[in-house]
């Protein structure tokens, strides 16, 4: 596949030798996976830890074989997602890093591409400038938006055990490379850190009710940020939940006693469908910001409108028609309107003097998800766990026990009050 010129990307005419114990570096910038051209030498067809035994998928090219594994996950588009980040990550590293192809990694390449993780150098070859995710077809994208986490490089490599162990499985290759890598006992499940207390959610919420209104726009931006933080708060849903569920998806049905009980069905992770309930409290802002956008309060079954609208859009056929009402925000917008709200959030914070300063760093830190995990939190201090598992769409009731944040704090203040030494 070719690049655009223009682009600057990996031509078969820009490989060189860089020594003895490699054969090829590209002094570009890397390209996207499936936009990147890759040379006989770097393909995998001759990598070193190739099997010659009888393959179960049909890819000779290190590529090709790449995506048969991403080809499980076309179902799941937010495990697409990483699993293509981190496959393709490594793939580049190996042929503009390594000066070689994926299928000739070594166990000890991949300890350099584990500190390389933790600081992708050089600087303009693998981040882009901005320090923000820009689209794949950008011309100045990059694979990293800057150095990975600790966590983040532990979760990466999990992603890539996880491709090395399916391409053994599947005949392609010989063997495991990370198997080697030192195995660490298992560890319980942390608490969760990543979430906002009472005081930052305050914040959070002050902050929405002051954004400025004087202009259409920000009319708009303020009643999508309010709708927006409603429904990832009340409901704990991932932003893949709400890039790719509609206002449709709400349904009201009776219960046992006749009362009026509103749901939303979500689709969610793997494709699982969950119904989540859709609280008074919700369904008086989804009617406040659907108002906002000349929509009727109450959505029609099995409306096509998106949960989430971009701030320009209004009911008028003409405009809907125009500029594509059917299409969602995607994730990354759902992303930069949350963090556009903490950046907010935490200059407020510190208008308020520096002894907020801790408070603006940890709002400015936040992310979408943690309000998932402010959702479970909340929730896990006053509703059977069982619930909450199932709102959340837990696999496991030992995933929503992370949340238990009270119980900590109970079981630490009555042993502060009862366990006492007493030396004076």
């Amino acid at each position: 596949m070719n690049c655009d010129p223009a682009r600057n990307r990996m031509s078969e005419t820009d490989l060189s030798p860089i020594g003895p114990t490699t054969t090829a570096v590209q002094p570009m910038v890397p390209a996207p996976l499936e936009d990147v051209v890759i040379v006989d030498a770097l393909s995998g067809r001759l990598g070193t830890n190739r099997t010659a035994g009888r393959r179960q998928i049909a890819a000779d090219t290190d590529r090709d074989a790449v995506l048969a594994w991403l080809a499980r996950c076309a179902d799941s588009p937010n495990t697409l997602a990483n699993s293509r980040r981190e496959a393709e990550r490594l793939l580049l590293w190996a042929m503009f890093q390594a000066g070689k192809p994926l299928s000739s990694l070594t166990h000890e390449d991949l300890l350099l591409y584990q500190r390389f993780l933790a600081d992708p150098q050089p600087t303009e070859r693998w981040v882009m400038a901005s320090r923000r995710k820009l689209p794949r077809r950008h011309p100045d994208w990059r694979p990293f938006a800057g150095p990975l986490s600790g966590a983040s490089v532990r979760q990466a490599l999990v992603v890539v055990n996880s491709l090395f162990s399916w391409l053994v499985q599947a005949g392609y290759l010989a063997g495991n490379p990370l198997a080697l890598a030192r195995q660490r006992r298992a560890r319980s499940a942390p608490r969760i850190v990543r979430y906002l207390d009472e005081e930052l959610w305050g914040h959070v919420k002050d902050t929405i009710i002051a954004m400025p209104t004087a202009t259409a726009r920000e009319q708009a931006t303020r009643a999508r940020a309010r709708w927006l933080f409603s429904l990832l708060f009340l409901c704990g849903l991932r932003v893949s939940e709400v890039a790719n569920n509609t206002m449709g998806s709400f349904f009201c049905r009776t219960d046992k006693a006749g009362e009026p009980r509103w749901w939303i069905e979500v689709l969610g992770k793997g494709t699982k469908t969950r119904l989540v309930p859709a609280t008074s409290e919700l369904m008086v802002e989804l009617a406040r910001y659907r108002t906002s956008l000349g929509l009727a309060p109450i959505p029609r079954e099995h409306e096509a409108t998106p949960l989430l609208l971009p701030v320009w859009w209004r009911a008028a056929p003409h405009a809907a028609s125009a500029r594509g009402v059917s299409a969602p925000l995607t994730r990354a917008a759902i992303h930069e309107a949350v963090k556009l709200v903490f950046e907010l959030a935490a200059q407020r914070a510190l208008a308020q003097g520096e002894a907020y300063a801790a408070h603006a760093a940890r709002l400015r830190a936040a992310s979408a998800h943690w309000l998932r995990h402010t959702a479970g939190s909340r929730m896990a201090d006053d509703i059977d766990l069982r619930h909450v598992r199932d709102t959340l769409g837990h696999a496991s009731i030992a995933t929503t026990s992370i949340y238990l944040h009270s119980d900590d704090d109970r079981r630490h203040g009555a042993v502060e009050g009862a366990h006492r030494l007493g030396w004076d």
